[in-house]
């Protein structure tokens, strides 16, 4: 459980599409933050945005330009966790931004309830 106190949130831009070794950066980030034990992240696919090439992708786009929607990564962790998985998690972003603001975590809880599926 994250502690509370100072901390990091790391946020990730990418493309939806952006592909990797195991298919899709963005899942292959998820999978990748998980094996490190980073305590949660979260992926939000955006209804529409542009980048740096300023061509603007939306979700009711029918050709290609609708799989390129943004998606954004985000997550909070210790500033020492960031540390060590830092220079592999920037290593994998091929086409992106990663950037990090300090944060205060003023409360951390987990229910001892779990949904199964």
């Amino acid at each position: 459980m994250l502690e509370t106190g100072p901390a990091l949130k790391v946020t990730i831009h990418l493309n939806r599409d952006t592909g990797a070794a195991h298919g899709f950066l963005a899942d292959d980030i998820l999978a990748f933050l998980r094996q490190h034990g980073i305590e949660g992240a979260t992926a939000i696919q955006a209804y529409a945005g542009f980048g740096a090439h300023r061509q603007l992708h939306t979700t009711g786009a029918g050709d290609v330009e609708g799989l390129h929607l943004p998606v954004i990564i985000y997550f909070i962790e210790r500033q020492s966790k960031v540390d060590e998985i830092l220079e592999s998690l920037l290593a994998m972003v091929t086409d992106g931004l990663v950037e990090a603001h300090p944060t205060n975590v003023l409360r951390s809880i987990a229910s001892s309830e779990r949904v199964i599926s």
